[in-house]
């Protein structure tokens, strides 16, 4: 969603860019995603992200596509905060992740990726495991994500406990004046479920170019025109009694460390593996 300028004293609450959707239609979201968000999360260790990373990230990928492992995901590198790679896939049911998981019962499999397990946490100072689900009333333009995502805005927000409430209603709020005001956010939103402090929800939004994030910046004062007196101060207030902390990360695509379905990979060159060849090239 737009981040509102502080002449509106932090009204502004998801998350601004696209993994979340494109923005035309009606203010729901208009596609059907996938109920729960796998998030791995890696923090690099200083000087330890960049080429040495996509080689051990580049291995599970290998891995995976021998094993012809059905679940996808497609990974991103940090443009502020700390130095880290993120991991996104998703799916429909626990049931799904279950019978995925069963390509690592194959003893060679599980031994492949112990081996790249072993080298890729070399390079790591710490990572965790996340899995959200799926809020479709709090998403806005919500779309299938498309293999021209080249950045992603991930808006993190904590609720206060037994304030959900007015969170969701904030939320509406916030919908309701970006309809008003013809806005082309877009995003999906998700509920942490394991590995979080319960109440967390993450606002995605997926950009093809930084032009997007332009985008989204200069549409601010049609945002704020789009609000009476009234709105603004009853967002204030909602968000005052829901929410506890907010902030928003920015990260770019790595399609060295993607592990992307081959209709991506046959839509768009730019997530073809690079083979062995390529890679000593670009070695140093």
């Amino acid at each position: 969603m737009n981040k509102l300028s502080p002449c509106l004293l932090g009204l502004s609450l998801a998350v601004a860019g696209n993994t979340m959707a494109t923005g035309q239609g009606s203010s729901p979201a208009t596609v059907s995603a996938p109920k729960y968000l796998d998030v791995t999360v890696e923090y690099t260790k200083p000087g330890k992200g960049g080429l040495a990373h996509d080689k051990t990230e580049s291995a599970f990928v290998q891995a995976l596509t021998k094993g012809n492992y059905p679940i996808h995901y497609v990974a991103f590198n940090s443009m502020s905060g700390k130095p880290r790679a993120i991991f996104l896939s998703r799916f429909d049911s626990f049931d799904a992740l279950q019978k995925a998981n069963k390509v690592f019962d194959d003893p060679s499999v599980a031994k492949e990726f112990e081996r790249v397990n072993v080298a890729d946490g070399e390079l790591l100072e710490e990572t965790k495991q996340l899995i959200f689900s799926y809020v479709p009333d709090l998403s806005y333009h919500s779309m299938t994500p498309s293999p021209k995502i080249r950045y992603l805005e991930i808006r993190i927000v904590h609720v206060r406990p037994a304030h959900g409430k007015e969170f969701n209603d904030l939320v509406k709020l916030w919908i309701a004046a970006a309809d008003k005001a013809g806005s082309s956010d877009h995003w999906d939103a998700y509920r942490i479920e394991y590995g979080d402090q319960l109440g967390s929800y993450v606002f995605l939004t997926d950009d093809h170019s930084m032009a997007d994030i332009d985008r989204s910046y200069a549409e601010e004062p049609k945002f704020t025109a789009a609000l009476t007196d009234e709105d603004k101060e009853k967002m204030r207030e909602l968000r005052a009694a829901a929410i506890d902390s907010d902030r928003f990360e920015l990260y770019s695509v790595n399609p060295a460390q993607s592990y992307v379905s081959e209709e991506w990979i046959k839509a768009d060159p730019f997530w073809k593996p690079k083979s062995a060849a390529d890679a000593k090239k670009t070695t140093p």
